[in-house]
């Protein structure tokens, strides 16, 4: 029910995102407020994350949802008002969804740490994956349904769908039954932050994690906040082109999606997770030589399939290694760096693509992204065997002492 009710949003969410973008090149010309507006909704990952990974652990995790998927459906009705009435500047655009990255920043950690409440342990993995791959269907049929519906009816029927899309969530939520979240030690808001970094910080496995997570945000993720740039500025086509393009990264990620289980069984997370994370580099090389907008729909499939597979071993591992009475705060660090290094290399990336052009930006940051990992495999051979380490069996999440703000 829960997975699919999150695919009937997702396609919603996806033609507001490809509405959007396509809004904001269109009416600026610049890549650099292309992905001023796509980090907008990422930064609030960085700000409100930490709460909602803490609320994640501390309030009734359904309860939590119903009320930050309620606000998401509210902006994004007051997007569809204002589109109604005229065209919203870009500077207005970027505040709502800014806002409603903020609320969904604030319920995410719990939709993740619901996850291992819903399936056995040993099919985790496989439940990541089918979680990824309606995100990622939704990507594959929101963009495609984003170009009919905005030549048809303009940008305002594409937010309408959207906020109506959230309805789909509700209405899994008011039925759904979840356990009581496990009693916290009374700590502040702050102070169980804190204990949810120390864990991270002193947990073998998640330090890897976040290592090349932070990579991965940095150099590679930012080729999707500017496929519209790619799109209408680089292969000089239309809505219809940013829509093949997002369409094609979606079934490429939905193909990883469900393999991904298959893959980390046979081969084991580590050597599925440092795989993926050599190839991508290269599949973004051929993406951003791309001659034809054929051959760029081809390479973005393969871009899609490998850095769903990055993502989606991030957050499996993480699952995994993860205690239920802290899994909320650990899935909100992971939000923190991808909601604040993304957009810095979204808006980075974006800028430079202005003065120097995107093919020479996306190219050069993989081969950048490409050299770190060889210098850091040849300087730390050791660092990723971290993940071969026992997992945490329970007990006290945190080992350490507590600080001067918990005694």
């Amino acid at each position: 029910m829960l997975w699919t009710g999150a695919f009937v949003s997702n396609i919603g969410t996806w033609m507001e995102a490809v509405a959007v973008g396509i809004l904001v090149q269109q009416t600026t010309g610049q890549a650099a407020w292309t992905g001023l507006v796509a980090a907008a909704n990422f930064v609030p990952a960085a700000l409100v994350g930490p709460f909602g990974g803490a609320l994640a652990d501390r309030v009734p995790r359904r309860r939590l949802l119903l009320a930050t998927t309620t606000a998401q459906t509210l902006l994004a009705a007051l997007l569809a008002l204002l589109a109604v009435n005229g065209t919203p500047s870009p500077a207005v655009v970027a505040v709502i969804v800014f806002l409603a990255g903020c609320t969904q920043s604030l319920g995410f950690p719990a939709f993740n740490a619901i996850l291992p409440d819903l399936v056995p342990e040993d099919e985790i993995v496989g439940a990541v994956a089918l979680s990824s791959a309606q995100w990622n269907l939704g990507r594959v049929v929101g963009p495609a349904l984003a170009g009919i519906v905005i030549a048809a009816g303009g940008y305002a029927w594409a937010f309408t769908v959207n906020a109506a899309s959230f309805l789909a969530v509700i209405a899994v939520l008011v039925v759904l039954r979840l356990p009581s979240p496990a009693p916290h030690d009374g700590s502040s808001i702050f102070g169980s932050i804190r204990q949810g970094l120390r864990f991270v910080r002193n947990e073998p496995g998640l330090r890897v994690v976040v290592g090349y997570m932070a990579i991965n945000s940095l150099l590679a993720a930012p080729f999707i906040a500017l496929i519209p740039t790619m799109a209408l500025e680089v292969l000089r086509g239309g809505p219809g082109a940013t829509s093949a393009l997002v369409t094609a990264q979606g079934i490429g990620a939905v193909t990883m999606a469900l393999s991904l289980g298959i893959l980390a069984s046979r081969f084991g997370s580590r050597r599925v997770m440092l795989a993926v994370l050599y190839l991508l580099p290269a599949a973004l090389i051929v993406y951003a030589c791309s001659p034809t907008l054929v051959f760029a729909v081809g390479a973005l499939l393969l871009v899609g399939f490998l850095y769903l597979g990055a993502l989606s071993s991030f957050t499996s591992i993480a699952q995994l290694r993860s205690p239920s009475a802290v899994r909320g705060r650990v899935m909100s660090v992971l939000m923190v760096l991808l909601g604040s290094v993304y957009p810095v290399g979204a808006v980075i990336q974006g800028t430079l693509a202005d003065a120097w052009g995107l093919r020479v930006v996306t190219a050069g940051t993989a081969v950048l992204m490409l050299v770190i990992l060889v210098i850091a495999r040849i300087a730390r051979p050791a660092f990723s065997r971290a993940l071969d380490t026992p997992i945490h069996g329970g007990g006290d999440p945190f080992p350490l002492p507590p600080g001067p703000e918990l005694a």
